[in-house]
């Protein structure tokens, strides 16, 4: 009974066990339209023109498509060419939710163009049931990859009835 309760645990973690041994996992059910509009709520805003940037302060929280981020200070930059935004630096406890999937960091830098998401300080990624924690994690919005780093750990867990 033990023998097959531990090679069914085994059998159900062998992707996300390899994936974080590699330190690659997917990010997100879907690929993110990096194109899509970004849609900005907060409790207060205050722009810098010289600087170019907009501070939004107090339960911001960013949508573009299908991919939610939420914090309680984000930095907006703006290009200077274009006058798009450029990239997005958010702190103070970050929560960032792609299809079922959600992470958690003391920061989050958001690469508009390079369709990039750098989180970073102590990272929680939950996927189901399963939980990786890193100080790092790099996600490509394009293809929904992700990679970890930092001291990686992961927690699986059996499915029921196994």
């Amino acid at each position: 009974m033990i023998r097959r309760f531990l090679i069914a645990l085994a059998v159900a973690g062998l992707p996300a066990l390899a994936a974080a041994q590699g330190t690659d996992v997917k990010f997100g059910s879907l690929k993110q339209d990096t194109s899509a509009p970004v849609e900005v709520t907060a409790d207060a805003l205050a722009v810098n023109q010289n600087a170019g940037t907009a501070l939004y302060t107090g339960n911001v929280v960013i949508i573009q498509g299908d991919m939610r981020l939420a914090a309680p200070r984000v930095l907006v930059v703006y290009s200077e060419a274009q006058g798009r935004i450029e990239r997005m630096e958010a702190t103070g406890g970050v929560t960032l939710v792609s299809g079922e999937e959600a992470a958690e960091a003391e920061r989050a830098d958001y690469d508009i163009e390079g369709g990039t998401v750098v989180m970073s300080g102590n990272v929680l990624l939950t996927q189901g049931q399963n939980a990786l924690t890193s100080e790092k994690m790099v996600v490509n919005l394009e293809s929904g990859a992700a990679q970890m780093s930092g001291r990686v750990k992961t927690i699986l867990q059996p499915e029921k009835g196994q």
